[in-house]
């Protein structure tokens, strides 16, 4: 019974991938025509703490778009963080540039979205595009993310990515897994699932709707802050649009448990927002499944041709998706790609059983509707509650 349920689950992934595959060949083959002349005025905002790696360049490159009329805002907690100098260095690089620090107190578990609202506060400009601080972007990033806010219809727009400069083997399996995995499963959602998320690489969409919809401050417990950001635009009843344009991730040097950290946060953010899709995320465990197959009957050959064409198809549509992004690590990595899924595979089991997640060295329990509270004001309220009950016990009858 196992057996026939997991080679079913197996042919049903291979359906999977070679969808995966003919939606990435449309994505990036029928790029739709963007108005060029829709260059409004544009407020950039970007929440960081801490350095990024070569968070210089990343900023740079936000500094040297090829659009008329926008400002930079960075938006940082803590006034001795040491972001703030490489911050500094940049407005003298960039005189003719607006650039601001915005130095706030964050609020709510969500530090990233109490930054965006307190800078959303401070822009002077009705469009605004917020982007992570590890991102780094070519000089026609602007023009093309926010060309189809031109369409009233559309409330945000939000955009793909992939890793760059991977240092420690960890980083370069993340990597894979952004080229191979990721942006094949955004394109799959995008098509069955309707495009009611964003992602917080990239987002870029209208003041007055992010107004509707509480601004940034209705976010500031949810640990999803982008998937919420794109949801509620979707509820007001308008579109969220994929932009053809892919961002890159700067990496740098990573340890495998910041890791293993960071990609069980992201299945137990999964798990809590859309509970219903996450046990859909089987489909894309082709090889995984195989694996378990042959565990569950044996070395046949029958089973070890079901192993050897899942490899293949993985490898084939990785190999296609990195050819048509110019992923250039996802092609050297390709023999690392079973490893890579098998890591996919355990945090996708262990993000279905639990709610700790750690996060910039905080622990954080997630609840029902997705907000997060630190694991501490959780362990305190026993102690609390036990001293309200020695208090007022002698109300009891």
């Amino acid at each position: 019974m196992l057996a026939t349920l997991l080679t079913v689950l197996i042919f049903a992934s291979w359906l999977y991938w070679l969808v995966a595959l003919i939606l990435v060949y449309d994505f990036f083959h029928s790029r739709p025509a963007l108005p060029a002349s829709f260059t409004p005025p544009v407020s950039l905002l970007k929440p960081v703490k801490g350095v990024d790696y070569q968070a210089y360049q990343n900023f740079a490159a936000f500094c040297q778009q090829d659009y008329p009329d926008y400002e930079v805002l960075f938006g940082v907690a803590d006034p001795s963080d040491p972001i703030i100098p490489v911050i500094e260095r940049l407005r003298r690089d960039f005189p003719a540039r607006s650039i601001r620090v915005i130095v706030a107190a964050t609020f709510g578990a969500n530090r990233k979205a109490s930054l965006l609202h307190h800078l959303a506060n401070e822009a002077q400009h009705d469009i605004l595009v917020a982007s992570d601080s590890d991102m780094r972007a070519a000089p026609d990033y602007l023009r093309r993310v926010v060309a189809p806010l031109a369409d009233e219809q559309v409330g945000l727009t939000t955009c793909p990515y992939l890793g760059e400069a991977p240092l420690t083997f960890t980083a370069g399996l993340e990597a894979l897994h952004m080229g191979a995995t990721f942006l094949p499963s955004v394109l799959v959602a995008r098509k069955f699932l309707d495009m009611r998320f964003a992602m917080g690489a990239s987002v870029a969409l209208r003041r007055r709707d992010l107004a509707r919809l509480g601004g940034f401050a209705a976010l500031a417990d949810y640990l999803a802050d982008d998937y919420q950001l794109g949801a509620r635009i979707a509820a007001l009843g308008l579109k969220v649009r994929l932009s053809d344009y892919v961002m890159t991730c700067m990496l740098g040097a990573t340890s495998f448990r910041d890791q293993w950290d960071r990609e069980v946060r992201w299945m137990r953010c999964s798990h809590i927002s859309r509970p219903r899709e996450y046990p859909g995320l089987l489909l894309s465990f082709s090889t995984p499944l195989s694996a378990v197959l042959i565990v569950v009957s044996g070395f046949g050959p029958a089973t070890l041709r079901i192993l050897m064409i899942s490899l293949l198809l993985r490898w084939i549509v990785a190999l296609f998706v990195s050819l048509r992004t110019g992923d250039r690590h996802t092609l050297a990595w390709l023999p690392w790609l079973p490893v890579r899924d098998l890591l996919s595979a355990a945090t996708w089991c262990v993000g279905g059983l639990g709610r700790r997640i750690a996060w910039r060295g905080e622990t954080f329990i997630l609840q029902d509707d997705g907000c997060m509270q630190p694991a501490h004001d959780l362990a305190a309220q026993p102690a609390e509650d036990g001293q309200r009950h020695q208090r007022f016990r002698w109300l009891r009858p």
